[in-house]
C-alpha cells in the first residue's frame, strides 16, 4: 500500500491510500477523534513536504536507496574530555517560560500543561523531588567539519553546553525526579519529524502516565489520542524506586532490580523513528548504594567502579546525508533508511582523549536501524580486551573479563571498563564495528577489518591515583523460582509482516485497544517469535526487565550468551529465532507497549499495547517470595 498526499497547507488534510482496488478514502478533518481518522490525517500530514515548497527544514524525505553520504576525513574533531550532566533547578516554569509554576499531582491546565493522568503514588513517593526543566528545540549542529550545519531536534536545558549533542541526567534511587518537558518545536515544521512529542524513559520502573506512551504525544497545538487535552508542557514523575516495592514493603523495593544506564527518547505515535533520527535522545544514569557513582566511596558495600569524570557515555546512531550534507530519511517506507555514517555522541569519526587509568564506558545503540559488533583494536589492528559489566543498563552478577567484542542491537546498552593504564602516552586505539550490514533487514556477518568509528587517544597521566576497581561480584540476581515459572500464564507474540506492513500476531498496532490485560503483581512468560523471513527485530518490553528462560533457532535450542543471562529489556530476535522471557508486573498500573526498536517497524505497525490492571497482588508459591 502506498500513501499519496492530496492536500495543502490551510485546508483539511486528506490521505488517499492506493490499495489494490484503488479505492479512494474520504476526506478526514485534522481533529478526528478516532484512530482511523487519525491514521489518515497522520499520513497526510507527514506527506506535506513532497507537495509543498519546503522551508529550510534541512532534513528531507527521499528515496534514499541511491543516496551516499559525502566523504569525510576522520579524526578531525575531539569529544569533550568529560561529560556534563545537567544541574537540577529550583523552580519550574509554565508555558510562557516566565511564570514560576510548581508541579502538581494532577495536570495543571491553567498554566499550559497537557491533559495527562494524575501521577500515581505521588504523595507516597514524590516528596521533595529533584527537578529538571528541558525544552525540546530545533537547533543547528555540525556532525563533522567537512559537512555543513544541519538542523537537529534536541533536549536542551538552561545549562546545556554547546558541544553537547544529548543531555545527561544523574539520578539516585530513593530520590524522586520531576522532569518538565516543554515542546518548543516549530509549529509549522515540514520535512522529517513531527513537531509534537512523547518522551519515553527507557526502561525506568515508573507509572504509566510518565512512561511516554506513544498516544500521549503533545504540543501546544496537538494532543495525543490518549490525552485529555493539548498543552505546551508535560510533567514526568520518576519515583526512582526499585521494582518490587509492594513485595518488599520497605519503601524503595528490591535492590537486585536496579538499573544503571537508561536513556530517554521520543516515542510519538507513528513518528518515533523520524523524531529520534533528528536527535531526540539523552542519557539517564541511576546510582544506588552499590553502584554509588563514587570510586572513593568508603562504604564496604560500594562497588567503587570508575566514576565521574571517568564514567563516560557513548551513543551510536546511524544517519545518511545527501550531497549537500543534509539528513535524509525515508519515513514512508516500512523498511526505513540504513545510515551509512555512524555518529558517536553526534559526531562522525571523533577522537576521545583519555587518561592512563580505568574508564567506565556506557555504550548505547540509539538506532534507528543499524546493529553493531564493536572491537577495540590498536593502530595495527591487534585486538585489545576489556571487562563487560552491564547489559541493557543492568549490572551483571559478575564481570566478564578479557572480552574482545560487544554486540549491540538497536536500543541495547553495554557498560564496559577499559584499563588505559597499560598503554603509554600517545597510544591510539580504535573502536571498530566489524558487523557487515547492507540493508535495514539486519546484520549479515562479522567480516574484514571493520569500520573505525571512534579513536581513543591516551594523552595524559591522571592527576591522582586511580582507586577504582571491578570487583568479582557486582549485583546479585533474584533467583528464578520453578514453582512460580510453572504457574505463570504464557502468551505467544509472533513478529511478522503482512501485506508489506509490520505486525504482531498478524495485526498492526492499535493504540486504543489493549492486547493483554494483566493483574498488578502477576508473573507471566512471554514467547517472542520471529517469523518475518530474513528480518531481525530488537524487541523492547516497557516497564520491567525480564529474564530469558530459553532461546531457539529454527526450533532448536541454543545456548544463551553470558551477557544475556542477567536482566534485559531488549530481546534481539534473529532470523527464525524465538525466546521465552519471564516477566513480573509490579507496583503501578496503566497502559504500556511492546514493540520492535528498529523504530521504523514500530511506526509501521510492529507494536502492541498491554495494560496492568489494579488488583490484589497474588500470593507467591511457597519459597518464591522476594526476600
Amino acid at each position: 500500500m502506498k500513501t499519496y498526499r492530496l492536500s495543502s497547507r490551510g485546508i483539511s488534510l486528506v490521505a488517499r491510500n492506493d490499495t489494490d482496488d484503488a479505492k479512494q478514502q474520504s476526506e478526514q478533518p485534522l481533529a478526528g477523534t478516532n484512530r482511523r481518522a487519525f491514521l489518515k490525517w497522520s499520513a497526510a500530514a507527514s506527506a506535506l513536504p513532497l507537495l509543498l515548497t519546503e522551508r529550510d527544514s534541512q532534513a528531507k524525505d527521499s528515496d534514499t536507496s541511491a543516496v551516499t553520504s559525502p566523504k569525510t576525513t576522520p579524526w578531525k574533531e575531539f569529544l569533550p574530555n568529560q561529560m556534563s550532566p545537567l544541574n537540577p533547578v529550583s523552580v519550574l516554569h509554565g508555558a510562557d517560560g516566565v511564570q514560576e509554576v510548581a508541579p502538581t499531582p494532577g495536570a495543571d491546565a491553567e498554566h499550559g500543561e497537557c491533559g495527562r493522568k494524575p501521577h500515581q503514588r505521588y504523595d507516597e513517593l514524590g516528596a521533595d523531588p529533584t527537578m529538571y526543566e528541558i525544552n525540546v528545540v530545533e537547533r543547528p549542529w555540525k556532525a563533522h567539519p567537512d559537512l555543513p550545519e544541519t538542523r537537529v531536534w534536541s533536549y536542551r536545558a538552561a545549562d546545556s553546553t554547546p558541544d553537547s549533542f544529548s543531555p545527561i541526567i544523574f539520578a539516585r534511587y530513593g530520590q524522586p525526579v520531576l522532569c518538565r518537558f516543554h515542546c518548543k518545536l516549530p509549529k509549522d515544521h515540514v520535512g522529517v519529524g513531527v513537531p509534537y512529542i512523547s518522551v519515553h524513559l527507557h526502561n525506568l520502573h515508573c507509572p504509566s502516565e510518565s512512561d511516554g506512551f506513544p498516544g500521549d504525544f503533545f504540543s501546544a497545538h496537538k494532543q495525543g489520542l490518549t490525552l485529555d487535552y493539548k498543552g505546551e508542557y508535560k510533567d514526568h514523575f520518576y519515583p526512582n524506586v526499585y521494582a518490587g516495592l509492594d513485595e518488599m514493603q520497605n519503601g524503595i523495593g528490591d535492590f537486585r532490580e536496579a538499573l544503571g544506564t537508561l536513556w530517554f527518547h521520543d516515542h510519538t505515535w507513528q513518528a518515533t523513528s523520524q523524531n529520534v533520527v533528528r536527535g531526540m535522545f539523552g542519557f539517564y544514569v541511576l546510582f544506588d548504594h552499590l553502584d554509588s557513582g563514587n570510586e572513593k566511596d568508603p562504604s564496604p558495600e560500594a562497588l567503587r567502579l570508575p566514576s565521574y569524570p571517568y564514567d563516560y557515555m557513548l551513543s551510536f546512531n546511524d544517519m545518511r546525508f545527501d550531497s549537500k550534507g543534509q539528513l535524509v530519511f525515508d519515513r514512508f517506507s516500512p523498511d526505513g533508511t540504513l545510515g551509512d555514517k555512524i555518529l558517536v555522541n553526534g559526531k562522525i569519526e571523533p577522537v576521545l582523549r583519555v587518561a592512563r587509568r580505568k574508564y567506565r564506558l556506557r555504550l548505547l545503540n540509539a538506532g534507528p536501524s543499524r546493529f553493531y559488533e564493536f572491537y577495540l583494536n590498536d593502530s595495527k589492528g591487534k585486538a585489545q580486551t576489556f571487562t563487560y559489566i552491564a547489559n541493557d543498563g543492568n549490572l551483571l552478577p559478575a564481570p566478564i573479563r578479557n572480552m574482545g567484542k560487544v554486540h549491540l542491537g538497536v536500543a541495547e546498552r553495554a557498560d564496559l571498563v577499559v584499563d588505559f593504564s597499560k598503554y603509554p602516552i600517545g597510544t591510539e586505539l580504535f573502536l571498530t564495528n566489524r558487523l557487515i550490514q547492507e540493508t535495514t533487514k539486519g546484520p549479515d556477518k562479522v567480516d574484514g577489518s571493520g569500520t573505525r568509528v571512534l579513536k581513543l587517544l591516551v594523552d595524559r597521566d591522571p592527576p591522582e591515583q586511580d582507586l577504582s576497581q571491578v570487583p568479582d561480584a557486582l549485583r546479585p540476581l533474584r533467583p528464578l523460582c520453578d514453582e512460580e515459572i510453572a504457574r505463570a500464564k504464557v502468551r505467544r507474540w509472533v513478529f511478522d509482516r503482512k501485506g508489506g506492513e509490520w505486525a504482531v500476531n498478524g495485526k498492526p498496532e492499535n493504540i486504543l485497544d489493549t492486547s493483554a490485560k494483566i493483574d498488578k503483581g502477576e508473573c507471566e512468560i512471554w514467547e517472542l517469535v520471529n517469523e518475518s523471513g530474513g528480518w531481525q527485530h530488537p524487541v523492547h518490553i516497557h516497564f520491567e526487565e525480564g529474564r530469558i528462560l530459553s532461546k531457539t533457532v529454527n526450533g532448536l535450542p541454543v545456548a544463551l550468551p553470558e551477557h544475556e543471562r542477567g536482566r534485559k529489556d531488549v530481546y534481539v530476535l534473529g532470523k527464525n529465532e524465538a525466546v521465552r522471557v519471564f516477566l513480573r508486573f509490579r507496583d503501578f498500573t496503566g497502559k504500556y507497549v511492546m514493540h520492535c526498536h528498529n523504530v521504523i517497524h514500530e511506526d509501521h505497525g510492529m507494536m502492541l499495547r498491554w495494560d496492568i490492571e489494579d488488583d490484589t497482588p497474588p500470593e507467591p508459591p511457597a519459597g518464591c517470595g522476594a526476600s
